[in-house]
């Protein structure tokens, strides 16, 4: 329960800091609409090749490149934006203002490093998905969870490495993996929930909204027989149910990255105080310091 309490604390602090500095929130709010951009943009080729090639090898072949395209361009969407994020949180933390300039050029100076991390989780979704194909018993599939698990928390910490160490994919593992080993993750999901907050409020969001759409969609459908009213109360349903969905989707990809972002500065601070030969206990960043108190 307490950690229920302090995930809900830290996504106020958080939101407190996102409205201080209304910068922070943009590139969230950028990578949702090019993420539906870029599922548009494939979405016709891959049922256009479904269509025609159907269950044949080429089109097994080309539907496979696709997807994999479709994973590889999604990712580095969303680790442009993310990292963006992070430069503005770490800007705004240490800087007192997160500049957008600054995040652009971050985003020229370290392109292909994130383009580079992008292919890293296409590799990882591909074995994965192959893993889940071969599972006919059901442990296969857990064994596939729990690599994207593991994969997802590390992008967590590789990613605020590579864009506040500047440094490129191999060494960002390097340095996760010794933050890990070091101990210096000091705050985990078992102290802030945050992870079972944000889930929390994307449920009730999304629940809320698609219970609205679908009860202005039926009424509406209820109301008239004719196509054109069917087709006017699902899209009616859709336009009131969207809202929600992407407002929780922006909700929980900010906080996750604001959270995460702090852990990172924290761990280095304790880190360079340990190798300082510093004895005090070294304080967390603003928003997580808050909640810890």
């Amino acid at each position: 329960m307490d950690a229920l309490k302090r995930g809900f604390a830290f996504i106020k602090q958080s939101w407190q800091m996102a409205m201080a500095d209304k910068d922070l929130l943009k590139p969230s709010i950028y990578a949702l609409v090019t993420g539906i951009v870029v599922t548009l943009i494939f979405i016709i080729p891959i049922a256009v090749v479904g269509f025609i090639f159907q269950d044949g090898t080429v089109g097994q072949v080309l539907y496979f490149v696709l997807a994999a395209l479709m994973a590889f361009t999604q990712y580095t969407v969303s680790y442009i934006f993310s990292a963006m994020t992070v430069y503005l949180i770490y800007g705004y933390l240490s800087e007192g203002d997160g500049r957008m300039d600054k995040a652009w050029a971050l985003v020229r100076r370290d392109l292909l490093d994130l383009m580079s991390l992008a292919a890293a989780s296409t590799v990882v979704n591909i074995i994965k998905n192959i893993i889940e194909g071969k599972d006919k018993g059901g442990g296969r599939k857990a064994v596939a969870g729990l690599l994207n698990t593991i994969w997802t928390e590390a992008t967590y910490l590789v990613l605020p490495a590579m864009v506040i160490e500047d440094i490129n994919l191999k060494d960002g593992l390097k340095r996760a993996t010794q933050i890990v080993r070091s101990n210096l993750l000091l705050v985990g999901i078992s102290t802030v929930g945050v992870k079972a907050i944000t889930g929390l409020i994307g449920f009730l969001l999304g629940a809320t909204g698609v219970a609205l759409g679908i009860g202005v969609g039926v009424g509406i459908i209820s109301l008239s027989s004719s196509a054109l009213g069917v087709i006017g109360g699902v899209s009616l349903g859709f336009l009131i149910a969207m809202p929600f969905i992407l407002v929780a989707t922006v909700i929980g990809t900010y906080t996750t990255t604001a959270y995460h972002t702090c852990l990172y500065l924290w761990a280095r601070d304790v880190e360079r105080a340990k190798q300082s030969g510093q004895s005090l206990e070294i304080a967390a960043p603003a928003p997580l310091a808050a909640v810890l108190k």
